[in-house]
């Protein structure tokens, strides 16, 4: 009986932790603590019209979502949203959502490129081709004398040190001599002087890093000097006129130098402003549509693990300026933007049939297959 009753408790006990495992909170760094660049609404916001309908795949993960994570969903079609459920809680342990700011985690990266493509079209940098050898802070570092547009492919040559290719779970911890750091926290005078002077490129392939985004971004702020504020502003105020406060964070400072990191905070109407802006752009052949054009153009093969269809950073075959394309199982002529981040956020972008699905959510439990990719099949 005493055995019966012991392994009872154990399984119980392994019970308890699978659960625990699966539904581990995975909200970001405090947005307080890391309060970076904060990007004020617009007056002449866009404002969306709605001809909504219920879904019974996405009503069932919202009935479940304590087990699957999803906190809202959006479906724009057709000029309208058609979809639109949420269940954002007041606090996520103890760290307040504040106006409705939801974390992008690596759907920044994204957001960064989009800012790179503005930063060329407003004159600061001169195109995706430029060398980065007009920067002190990485001389003498294997990122001296990067091709920007390698960069924006997660080319950097960096995979000895961070990245995705030295399975370490992770895509912002780097490697030290006595321990690992995570690269959004120390900032870039850290990881430029203590862990990369002197350090040369490896080959160029794909390795997916949070460092490398980092680079890119810090290389505009750099370019943009005095204007990086009026850089933001002209993007999220005056170009995408999203309705509320957006922000990116930053890192530690160093001295006078705040480093700045791809974590974007928005409202998750903002977020879907943001990524209608991406499909006007694309199809009205803006500046920044261009940039959208080149980057897709220049995208190359990767080689993700593409068996668990629950993301659609894991499941596309290309990658091209910190965004995913060509989805599994989605005609190759069909071009769809992807953005990605960690714990089930999401941005699709169909720009064939203009449609746009975005998720966010505390945990990536929900049914990705059903409520993301087959939606976006259509």
């Amino acid at each position: 009986m005493k055995k019966l009753l012991a392994v009872l408790v154990l399984g119980l006990l392994c019970i308890s932790n699978a659960y625990a495992k699966k539904n581990k909170n995975t909200w970001d760094y405090p947005l307080i603590d890391y309060r970076g660049w904060v990007i004020e609404g617009s007056k002449d916001y866009y404002k969306f019209q709605s001809d909504l309908r219920e879904d019974k795949n996405v009503l069932k993960e919202f009935k479940n979502n304590k087990n699957t994570g999803i906190i809202s969903y959006l479906l724009f079609e057709n000029d309208k949203i058609v979809i639109d459920k949420s269940d954002i809680p007041y606090s996520v342990q103890g760290d307040k959502i504040i106006d409705g700011m939801l974390p992008s985690h690596s759907m920044g990266k994204s957001l960064v490129s989009y800012v790179t493509g503005h930063a060329i079209c407003e004159g600061y940098i001169d195109s995706v081709n430029v060398k980065l050898n007009d920067w002190p802070l990485i001389r003498d570092t294997l990122y001296e004398d990067s091709v920007l547009l390698d960069l924006l492919n997660m080319k950097g040559g960096d995979q000895k040190w961070v990245g995705d290719r030295r399975n370490v779970g992770s895509d912002n911890r780097i490697k030290g001599e006595k321990k690992e750091e995570n690269v959004n926290v120390i900032g870039l005078v850290k990881v430029m002087n203590n862990y990369l002077k002197g350090t040369e490129k490896s080959k160029l392939i794909y390795n997916y890093s949070a460092l490398t985004t980092n680079v890119i971004m810090n290389y505009v702020k750099h370019k943009a000097g005095d204007d990086w504020d009026k850089l933001l502003h002209i993007v999220f105020n005056e170009h995408v006129k999203v309705k509320n406060n957006v922000q990116f964070q930053r890192s530690r400072r160093f001295g006078d130098f705040v480093s700045a990191r791809y974590s974007f905070y928005a409202d998750r109407y903002d977020y879907l402003r943001i990524a209608k802006t991406m499909m006007d752009d694309w199809h009205n052949d803006t500046c920044a549509g261009k940039y959208l054009k080149t980057i897709y153009e220049n995208r190359i093969k990767k080689k993700d693990n593409t068996k668990e269809a629950d993301d659609v950073g894991l499941y596309t075959k290309s990658y091209g300026g910190q965004f995913h394309f060509d989805i599994f199982g989605i005609k190759k002529t069909r071009k769809i933007i992807g953005m990605s981040g960690f714990a089930g956020q999401q941005i699709l972008i169909d720009l064939d049939n203009k449609r746009i699905i975005v998720v966010n959510s505390l945990y990536k439990n929900y049914n990705w297959k059903k409520i993301v990719h087959s939606v976006i099949k259509g």
